[in-house]
């Protein structure tokens, strides 16, 4: 793998697709890897031309999480655990959608960037586990944020207490797992899927993820004011007027995001001068 990148990216069609590439390691993450996550995640989130976002890894395996190969390092673990957020929070607030590829195993923190992807597509022989417990660690990656929201309070506890390895079926079932799709397929299926996604209206779709990931510790209230806002941000892009469109003259919409507030706000005037001014 030497002079190999460890992350490769590709562009197609307004889809970025991110392949970890440390196949040797089952793509676990070293510090250059989640370095290197860093540095695309921001960037597809500054990349109006990148419509979604799928994460995947290369060989067979989707990644084994964090290397923990070369023992505990001489840096503080609060300098790794830092650079570790920073790609989780990239990820989760990316304004586009996200799509992670299982085929082969998604162990720790590997598993964890996978749930917090948008949608995830596995294969039937995908493999899953909350490791940590098994290594010594406790829940990194937005884990122990998510599995409970996903699963509820006490499965998640079976999946980190007991850090069983479950399968993609299973998985499945316990809504950690969007869609299995055979492993001769999937490429296909994923790529599908990103297209309808590239279609949407980019704007309409950033505000849904958005409310989603916001309104999961809301009131109804602030879910409510939260849904208004994001509706006054649709309206203000062209798509609505061409959604429209598209609707009476039944042929599919056109989406761009682009802004296109109309003119309809009265002008101020100055006064107009009297003899008595």
């Amino acid at each position: 793998m030497t002079g190999q990148p460890v992350l490769l990216t590709s562009d197609a069609d307004g889809v970025r697709t991110l392949t970890l590439n440390r196949p040797h390691r089952k793509n676990a993450i070293d510090a250059e890897l989640w370095d290197a996550l860093r540095t695309e995640l921001s960037a597809a989130g500054s990349d109006r031309t990148v419509r979604a976002l799928v994460l995947t890894g290369a060989g067979d395996a989707f990644c084994s999480g964090a290397d923990i190969r070369n023992g505990v390092s001489g840096e503080h673990p609060l300098y790794r655990m830092r650079t570790l957020n920073d790609v989780t929070l990239l990820l989760h607030e990316l304004p586009i959608p996200t799509i992670a590829k299982v085929d082969g195993v998604a162990v720790g923190a590997g598993w964890n960037l996978a749930l917090g992807c948008d949608l995830v597509v596995a294969t039937p022989d995908s493999t899953f586990s909350q490791i940590f417990a098994r290594r010594a660690l406790s829940l990194d990656c937005g884990g122990s944020w998510l599995l409970p929201r996903l699963v509820g309070l006490q499965q998640a506890k079976r999946l980190v207490l007991l850090a069983e390895t479950i399968g993609a079926a299973e998985a499945h079932s316990l809504n950690l797992v969007t869609w299995v799709v055979d492993a001769a397929t999937i490429d296909a299926f994923v790529g599908g899927l990103a297209a309808r996604l590239v279609a949407g209206a980019p704007v309409a779709l950033a505000q849904n993820k958005a409310l989603l990931h916001e309104n999961a510790d809301r009131t109804l209230r602030e879910a409510l004011a939260g849904e208004a806002r994001a509706q006054a941000v649709n309206f203000a892009t062209a798509d609505i007027p061409e959604a429209y469109a598209a609707f009476t003259e039944k042929r599919p919409a056109h989406y761009t995001g682009r802004w296109a507030v109309p003119g309809t706000a009265p002008r101020a005037t100055a006064p107009t001068a009297t003899e008595d001014s």
